[in-house]
């Protein structure tokens, strides 16, 4: 503990005070009356968020949601110039996820011939790493390949996962789900190593993603080309459904029967089944937008990182920090969206509110 506060102590400090800042519910009261996004400006100009949008003269959703990502970039990255080992590597990883995100988009537009300044704009900031302009300039996947393995932290990854026959269209999706495959294990590997707090806490978040990841692939192969043995493939080896719930997953030939193996392992995560269900036949006889498993999962995911502040002295704060300020994030862009489309009666549908006191 003593070490921990000499060590990480104003990095974990800083995080809380980040934390205590979320927009709260009259926050939101006041975005709803809002008419235009002007309005949105004003507002948020009374919270956190300052004037973070003063240089831009004309507003559009888009706009809002990259000055929200580019706040928290900017938080982030202080948390990431005040820390030491090992909390470094720990904010470090963090970014893999990310990374992923950039260079499977930086594959998709080379097998596309998409312009290279238009990738580098789309890339998101807490994925960039010093060689990202030399990907972005391949002129081939080929070229990319071989630069994915020398210069990226990612390069262990597609050494152990892939060969450059891989990378083409049809199995840009799989490269996807096996790149995150081998970053959540080595991840999860990581934060057990670490031990204490950090190890109970993150152990819980990335076992719920990794379950979670195993019943969105069960689901979305349905229908699709995807053998159940390459579906089997997909799965991290770890979480409530490894390893005897996954090989019932692979055999899973429907939704149903998906729902049947997550309710004998899982209580939580069959309510969630249930809780997304029970809406969507309410919303469906009262002519509304229902709750989809994705939402359920969702609000379900935000629970699991604010209970990460219940507990101190661990570095899972700082995951549950960026995730639920994304999700403020996610708020806000939603809010946005439905004030320029003129559909207000909609912003309750999608809104989570992330703050509460300890």
């Amino acid at each position: 503990m003593y070490l921990f506060a000499m060590d990480d102590g104003y990095a974990e400090a800083v995080c809380r005070g980040y934390r205590s800042r979320f927009l709260s519910v009259g926050d939101y009261a006041n975005l709803n009356q809002c008419e235009t996004l002007d309005d949105i400006k004003i507002h948020l100009q009374q919270s956190d968020y300052g004037e973070f949008l003063s240089n831009e003269s004309t507003l559009t959703t888009a706009i809002i949601s990259d000055r929200c990502t580019e706040k928290v970039v900017s938080e982030f990255e202080y948390l990431r110039v005040n820390s030491v080992e090992p909390l470094s590597t720990f904010l470090n990883y963090i970014t893999y996820g990310y990374m992923i995100d950039n260079i499977v988009l930086l594959i998709t537009g080379t097998l596309h011939e998409r312009d290279p300044q238009e990738l580098m704009e789309k890339c998101h900031p807490l994925g960039w790493f010093d060689s990202m302009r030399a990907l972005c300039a391949a002129q081939s996947v080929s070229e990319l390949y071989d630069l994915v393995l020398v210069d990226t932290p990612l390069a262990p990854y597609f050494k152990n996962c892939f060969v450059e026959g891989d990378l083409d269209e049809m199995n840009i999706e799989i490269v996807r789900n096996v790149l995150y495959k081998a970053y959540l294990e080595d991840f999860h590997r990581h934060c057990q190593s670490i031990g204490g707090p950090t190890a109970e806490i993150m152990g819980n978040i990335l076992s719920f993603e990794a379950d979670r990841r195993a019943i969105n692939i069960t689901i979305n192969s349905f229908g699709t080309e995807l053998t159940k043995e390459e579906r089997l493939a997909l799965y991290p080896s770890f979480g409530l459904f490894w390893p005897a719930g996954v090989r019932q997953l692979e055999k899973a030939d429907d939704v149903e029967q998906v729902r049947s193996i997550v309710e004998a392992h899982s209580s939580k995560y069959g309510q969630l089944f249930a809780e997304s269900a029970a809406t969507w036949q309410a919303a469906d006889e009262a002519g509304v937008e229902s709750k989809s498993l994705e939402d359920a999962f969702f609000e379900f995911e935000v629970k699991l990182h604010q209970l990460s502040f219940d507990q101190q002295m661990h570095y899972a704060v700082f995951y549950s920090w960026l995730k639920l300020k994304e999700a403020e994030c996610r708020n806000i862009s939603w809010l946005a969206e439905c004030i320029v489309q003129r559909m207000k009666e909609k912003i309750s549908n999608h809104i989570i509110y992330l703050f509460h006191s300890y």
